[in-house]
């Protein structure tokens, strides 16, 4: 018996696709319904060769940087004047 990550290794892209597409419609191409435990496998073999053959920004759940939204831009005082002596 192979291991998971001997699996990952035999994934080809259009396995990859195939198991994409059935995590995200919750069936598989004959119609059938995933089992809970067929997504929980299906959606970790997808991350898991994103991890080794896509580049980061095209990988499950990538959000791009983050910044808080404060720092883009400022936020005006509206409780005091700019020129109110504390």
């Amino acid at each position: 018996m192979s291991t998971f990550a001997q699996m990952i290794e035999n994934i080809t892209p259009e396995i990859y696709q195939s198991l994409k597409l059935a995590v995200e419609l919750g069936k598989w191409a004959d119609g059938r319904k995933l089992t809970t435990e067929q997504k929980e496998l299906s959606l970790q073999a997808v991350i898991a060769w994103e991890l080794q053959n896509l580049p980061e920004e095209q990988r499950t759940g990538y959000m791009g940087p983050q910044e808080c939204a404060s720092k883009s831009a400022p936020v005006p005082n509206i409780l005091f004047k700019s020129d109110a002596i504390h």
